[in-house]
């Protein structure tokens, strides 16, 4: 299904900006937009095929059609993928990995992989290693590190044809040393590996990076597989302009660094809605529900990005603490299935199969688009409401049940009793149509439907420092500057535009637990993305 083109380009658009492809690709549908500055060119929603790379194909070609664009113009490619999610999730293509922890005799009370489930542990192969390592908090040494202690390493990885090592030592993102050190040495042995620092991946907490870092590793051979792919169908399709994927907080990743580290795009999926909420609908502090066919994710734009989750994440039960977006995920979507007697919604679903299981279509089951459409009969063009025999007052319980789901949601998310805009974007927008509890007003953009690809469009590059200083070696004025500074040159190199970089969001949180005046210090800063070839915009 293709929307009409909406917003035809003129020559100046066509010239004097800069022409974006963003692709989402969803378990469901994939979406495509071309966008010229802030002109929607074209859009398209193309059903999710078992084949996801011959759903970016059909997308992108529908798009370029509609506007007469050639391939050659476009200058950034963006896609937004939930496969790495959904590998992990479902236990599935995750490859063996050998595990390192540097960090001994202080840190051997909780192993690594304490806390996962046997279902993931039974889905890839561990080998598990603890050697004397790791630093204190102030970066001293807690014991010192030693080379040749990683020898069974390698003999177990030779041994067993291991391809992904995982490394964690105590307090590294701090004193990185020891990690670094490893990675060298494996790789001097074992030339063909894939090895996942923790310091590159997570937080201070050991445990929860370790966690990430075994993730990340598990996947590796995955994110090689699925990268290739995306740079296959774009050659494919004459596309020469550079890829980018979104990560988890909505600024972007190299080709590159994706390989390096998929995990990183674990949220990308509802962090692309949010964002096109926020470019779509000019707001920068709203509540986000982005309704799509099985469930309905509801978060928080602070600045025009996701609020950020300060508690540990589980991710297919395993805790992480890596950056992720603070989303509610309620099973209500457009195919959620209906009982008008008991008056219930979800959050069983008919999915991708909507078109062929719900009334309007012909089928027999009541979903949330039926009673939907009984209300706005062209909502979709192609669906016959006249299917539907239950009269509107039938489905009254039906409609006080949504308007519930989102209220309970919204009321979860929000974190004061002032009312905020509520931007509804996602097919499945139009379910919501009473303003809930709390909200001031609420807003859908042209363009909701395909705001996920929007978001992955109009992504910004971002850099971010997680360490601790001691405010009685260094004042507290001076350690924030240098924290600001460190934030900004991570930007930069990452590759954005030096002007246009600026701090995003600032957290200080004292070590009560530690003698002294120690303080962790979170920055993170985000930019305007540099490019090479860029034409006046």
């Amino acid at each position: 299904m293709s929307n009409n083109l909406k917003s035809k380009p003129n020559n100046k658009q066509k010239t004097d900006d800069v022409i974006r492809l963003g692709v989402d690709v969803g378990g469901t549908n994939t979406d495509a937009v071309l966008i010229c500055g802030h002109h929607v060119l074209a859009s398209t929603k193309q059903t999710t095929t078992d084949n996801i790379y011959q759903g970016i194909e059909n997308a992108v070609t529908d798009v370029l059609q509609q506007t007469d664009l050639s391939s050659e113009e476009i200058d950034f490619c963006m896609i937004g993928t939930t496969a790495f999610t959904n590998a992990f999730v479902q236990r599935r293509e995750l490859n063996d990995v050998a595990i390192i922890r540097l960090g001994l005799p202080t840190a051997k009370a909780l192993p690594p992989l304490t806390g996962w489930p046997q279902s993931m542990l039974d889905s890839f192969k561990q080998q598990v290693f603890m050697f004397s390592g790791g630093h204190h908090f102030n970066g001293a040494v807690n014991s010192d590190f030693s080379e040749a202690s990683l020898d069974p390493v390698i003999d177990s990885i030779l041994a067993n044809s291991l391809t992904s090592v995982a490394i964690s030592s105590v307090f590294s993102p701090i004193n990185q040393e020891f990690e670094l050190r490893a990675k060298q040495y494996l790789l001097t042995h074992c030339t063909d590996i894939s090895v996942s620092m923790s310091h590159e991946i997570g937080r201070v907490g050991i445990i929860e990076r370790e966690n990430s870092t075994i993730m990340n590793a598990s996947l590796a051979k995955l994110a090689e597989r699925v990268v290739d792919a995306f740079e296959s169908s774009l050659t494919k399709l004459n596309i020469k302009a550079p890829l980018y994927i979104t990560q988890n907080d909505g600024t972007l990743m190299t080709a590159d660094a994706v390989r390096q580290f998929p995990v990183m795009t674990f949220a990308s999926g509802p962090t692309n809605s949010m964002r096109g909420a926020a470019f779509l609908s000019g707001q920068q502090e709203a509540i986000v529900a982005d309704i799509g066919g099985t469930t309905t994710d509801i978060g928080m734009l602070q600045q025009g990005f996701p609020r950020e989750s300060s508690m540990h994440v589980d991710i297919g039960g395993v805790r992480t603490n890596f950056r992720m977006p603070d989303i509610i995920a309620i099973g209500l979507g457009g195919g959620s299935i209906c009982d008008p007697i008991k008056g219930t919604v979800g959050p069983q679903s008919v999915g991708y199969l909507l078109k062929e299981k719900a009334i309007s279509f012909g089928g027999d089951v009541l979903t949330a688009t039926d009673c939907t459409l009984k209300r706005d009969p062209t909502f979709i063009k192609e669906a016959k409401p006249e299917l539907i025999t239950l009269k509107a007052a039938q489905l009254d319980p039906i409609n006080q049940a949504i308007n519930q789901l989102i209220s309970q949601g919204i009321d979860e998310i929000k974190t004061s009793r002032a009312k905020v805009p509520l931007i509804l974007v996602g097919g499945g927008h139009i379910l919501v149509h009473k303003i809930p509890a709390g909200i001031s007003e609420i807003i859908r953009p042209q363009y909701a439907e395909v705001a996920n690809a929007i978001g992955a469009s109009i992504g910004m590059v971002s850099g971010d420092i997680d360490q601790i200083f001691d405010y009685d070696d260094l004042k507290r004025d001076e350690s924030l500057e240098l924290a600001k500074q460190m934030a900004i040159k991570a930007t930069i190199v990452a590759g954005a535009i030096p002007d246009t970089v600026s701090i995003l969001d600032i957290q200080e949180m004292p070590l009560s637990y530690i003698k002294g005046q120690a303080t962790r210090i979170r920055i993170r800063a985000t930019g305007q993305l540099f490019l090479t070839s860029q034409r006046a915009c």
